[in-house]
């Protein structure tokens, strides 16, 4: 039972973060706004808590260095992800932004001790051909490199650059001390970016502060306790794929509340995709040597 924890907890944390594409594609706020006001809202819960239970220590240089570049790259992820949605659609925005686990496999055999098992690898490859299915291949033939396009990408590289980042700071900190010091650092930095791009941070009404709190306590929050639970007792490229089917979710949502197509095609692709996060918790190697 003690072993289902994490995988409990990221299954929850990835049902929190998939509404938060539908609630971004609304369009009550500004992108970058919205992805300030996610970072706030959270820190305004952490922060007093670690601060209260002497968890929010100072800790060596390396450390408190690789905590700041957590909190930039988790804050530009975002930034720019928002960026996407509001600029395609929140399917395509979420699919593209899930290329992750390409990115933290090849990441995990560069840079960690744990490496990829070959379950990893054949799993990726369902979960990628998944993704093609639930898109359309023409979609991948026919694409125009726009800027919401390329920003998925980039989202998809910088999350995966916080997944292994984040596991190695994991290794020495409480869960609400690395939450803390990643949401004061994002926070902090994209104040920074609106501020200098003159973005308003008020002037929402209400619709507008009832999506910005939806997105910081439950898509952020909720969701990011319980994901950075997950990944300290996980491997890193098991929890960036099954993060994976968040895209189906939130194709599901997507359709329900923002009326966006969803077909047979995407149907088959997302259970391709769910058939590759599958293969992943096969301990038993699928091929052998």
């Amino acid at each position: 039972m003690i072993n289902s924890k994490p995988r409990i907890a990221l299954f929850i944390g990835v049902i929190c973060i998939s509404i938060f594409p539908v609630i971004v594609k609304l369009n009550a706020t500004s992108g970058l706004v919205s992805a300030f006001y996610r970072m706030a809202i959270a820190a305004i819960f952490v922060v007093p808590f670690a601060i209260f239970t002497k968890q929010l220590k100072w800790y060596d240089t390396k450390t408190m260095l690789m905590l700041v570049l957590c909190g930039i790259c988790f804050g530009s992820d975002i930034a720019v992800w928002n960026y996407a949605i509001q600029g395609s659609s929140a399917t395509q925005a979420t699919l593209l932004t899930n290329l992750a686990p390409v990115w933290v496999g090849i990441g995990s055999y560069l840079f960690l001790k744990t490496k990829p098992a070959i379950n990893f690898w054949i799993g990726t490859i369902f979960a990628i051909v998944g993704m093609i299915v639930l898109i359309g291949i023409e979609v991948f033939i026919d694409m125009s490199f726009d800027l919401p396009f390329i920003f998925g990408i980039l989202s998809g590289l910088l999350y995966a650059t916080y997944i292994l980042m984040s596991k190695k700071v994991l290794e020495q900190l409480s869960i609400i001390s690395f939450m803390s010091y990643s949401l004061i650092v994002s926070t902090i930095f994209l104040a920074i970016i609106n501020y200098s791009l003159k973005i308003p941070f008020t002037g929402f009404g209400w619709y507008g502060w009832g999506t910005l709190l939806i997105q910081g306590i439950v898509c952020q929050l909720i969701a990011w306790l319980l994901i950075s639970y997950a990944t300290k007792n996980m491997r890193a490229t098991r929890v960036s794929l099954t993060l994976l089917s968040q895209a189906v979710l939130a194709a599901l949502l997507a359709w329900y509340f923002l009326d966006e197509a969803i077909t047979y095609q995407m149907l088959i692709g997302g259970a391709i995709i769910l058939l590759g996060i599958g293969i992943t918790f096969i301990e038993k190697p699928l091929l052998n040597k």
